[in-house]
């Protein structure tokens, strides 16, 4: 079973390859670019073993082990997206028994490129023990059991994340509090090294971190081999303990969470409203821009593929703060960052509503109106979000008399983003996660090419507001608070014409295009 599950994911593979020339090569670069790492990861490991001492060599391969481990975790999750050709959605139709189930997605794991590479990796640190014969034999099972548990790591991550049963609502709030983990962890992760860069003992202080790791599952494995070629059976077997009980419990949580999808199928939710209250629909205007606007803000505030952004956006600040400080430039402009992502959340509008576009073609509602009716949705929300956010930081760097000058830069960037974002949602349609889907989820049907559009799109951006962004840094840099608003005044009227003409030329794109628009959106594979 394990065989044929595994040679129908290869022909998927090298069909979507054969299909997609773009993604072709994009494979082949991550081909290359694994095997220029390995080259290099074997001289390294080459020169350390002649060069390096007992304890640096355990320091090094602990800590490199550690950060192995984490980056299985949580580096599909940020990068790349949890694979999804096969998983066990797709393979709960059939009769195969949950044990069988993890083989099967265990096997797929240690098979693909980030598989191949990591037990290569593994099986090459065998170099640094070879004056040991004892821990150079004993390093190849640890090496095993380490690449065993990335593997079952990742997987069990990919099941708490993006389960196939349970409750919507729960998987979209733990996807959300695991997103917002990965983005705090550059910060600290940036303070650590800072704070163990300085100092004389700073060498010290690893030494004691590596010791340290190696009696978690994180160092566990890799301490192994170094106990053995100093003699210390006893430490080597207690870790060897500790790295078996650690597969043992990720096997039985990854099980419980496949078994409990299993017997917890997906549950619709429903929500019993009184008779006549049309919620936003009630209180904006009538017509096409009205209904619009309401149905846009409405997803801003309940889809939680926009809700994400929200919750996301203040941390910009946050995590500048906390590697920069509140006095520092990048600080006080970092509402311009959240200006940036705020811009380009509808550069697929359409796209996110998916076939339920077709309800709006239906309708008749002129391209136009359409258009309009969209940015003031997510201008509802943006713009005070950039302002609150943009009076808070000023407020805590001290220097409110430059806010009309962070004002300027991101509501500016943010309105130029709207008109921009008017015109491509009305030419671009690109697989997007399904409502409920995990943040961390690869999108069946994206390709190289699309993911570049989303930069076109950012620098179109960029360009027209360079002038209101220019004039911002130099007021902020300058502590010119005349110049602050001159930008305040740039950035308002550059980005209102800017949102006028997107409104008019998309909305007669969308008039020309929105069949054609349905139809791709349609063709998009199911994930």
């Amino acid at each position: 079973m394990v065989a044929t599950v595994l040679r129908l994911r290869y022909r998927i593979l090298g069909n979507t390859l054969a299909r997609n020339p773009w993604q072709l090569v994009g494979f082949c670069v991550g081909m290359l670019w694994a095997l220029s790492i390995l080259v290099t990861l074997g001289g390294g490991l080459v020169a350390l073993a002649v060069t390096g001492s007992p304890t640096t060599v355990r320091t090094l391969i602990v800590m490199a082990g550690a950060v192995l481990l984490l980056g299985w975790i949580v580096g599909p999750l940020l990068i790349a997206g949890i694979d999804t050709t096969v998983d066990a959605a797709k393979l709960a139709p059939f009769p195969l028994r949950t044990r069988q189930v993890m083989t099967i997605l265990t096997a797929t794991g240690l098979t693909g490129i980030p598989g191949i590479a990591t037990s290569i990796a593994a099986l090459l640190t065998v170099i640094l023990w070879l004056r040991s014969p004892v821990a150079a034999i004993a390093a190849v099972p640890c090496a095993a059991i380490a690449v065993l548990t990335c593997v079952l790591a990742t997987r069990f991550a990919a099941a708490l994340t993006n389960g196939i049963g349970g409750n919507r609502r729960g998987r979209e709030l733990l996807g959300t509090l695991l997103l917002i983990l990965i983005i705090m962890a550059g910060p600290l992760l940036t303070g650590l090294g800072g704070a163990l860069s300085g100092g004389a003992d700073a060498g010290a202080r690893i030494v004691d971190i590596a010791a340290v790791l190696a009696w978690t599952p994180f160092g566990a494995p890799w301490a192994i081999p170094a106990d053995l070629a100093a003699g210390a059976v006893g430490p080597a077997a207690l870790k060897l303990l500790i790295a078996a009980a650690t597969l043992a419990v990720l096997w039985w949580g990854w099980r419980r969470a496949l078994e409990r999808a299993t017997v917890s199928p997906p549950r619709q939710t429903a929500r019993t409203t009184r008779a006549g209250a049309l919620g936003l629909f009630g209180l904006m205007p009538t017509g096409g821009v009205g209904a619009t606007w309401a149905r846009s803000l409405t997803f801003w505030l309940r889809d939680p593929r926009y809700l994400r952004q929200l919750i996301v956006v203040p941390l910009f600040p946050l995590m500048l703060a906390f590697t920069t400080g509140v006095d520092g430039f990048l600080f006080s402009a970092s509402p311009l960052f959240v200006a940036f992502v705020l811009c380009i959340a509808g550069y697929t509008d359409v796209s996110y509503d998916g076939t339920a576009f077709a309800s709006v073609l239906s309708s008749g509602i002129s391209g136009r109106a359409d258009r309009a009716g969209r940015v003031l949705g997510a201008a509802c929300v943006g713009v005070p979000v950039t302002v609150v956010i943009a009076v808070v930081v000023s407020a805590l760097a001290g220097r409110l008399e430059l806010l009309p000058a962070v004002l300027g830069g991101s509501l500016g960037l943010l309105l130029v983003g709207y008109g921009v974002t008017a015109v491509s949602s009305a030419l671009i349609a690109t697989p997007v996660a399904a409502p409920g889907d995990s943040p961390f989820k690869t999108v069946p049907g994206q390709t190289f090419v699309s993911g570049l559009l989303v930069f076109v799109v950012l620098g179109a951006c960029g360009v027209l507001a360079s002038p209101a962004i220019t004039l911002s840094f130099v007021a902020i840099i300058g502590g010119s608070p005349v110049l602050g608003w001159i930008a305040l005044l740039v950035g308002v009227v550059v980005g209102v014409g800017v949102i006028f003409a997107g409104v008019f030329l998309g909305g007669r794109t969308l008039d020309q295009n929105g069949p054609d628009l349905l139809r791709r959106i349609k063709a998009f594979p199911v994930g």
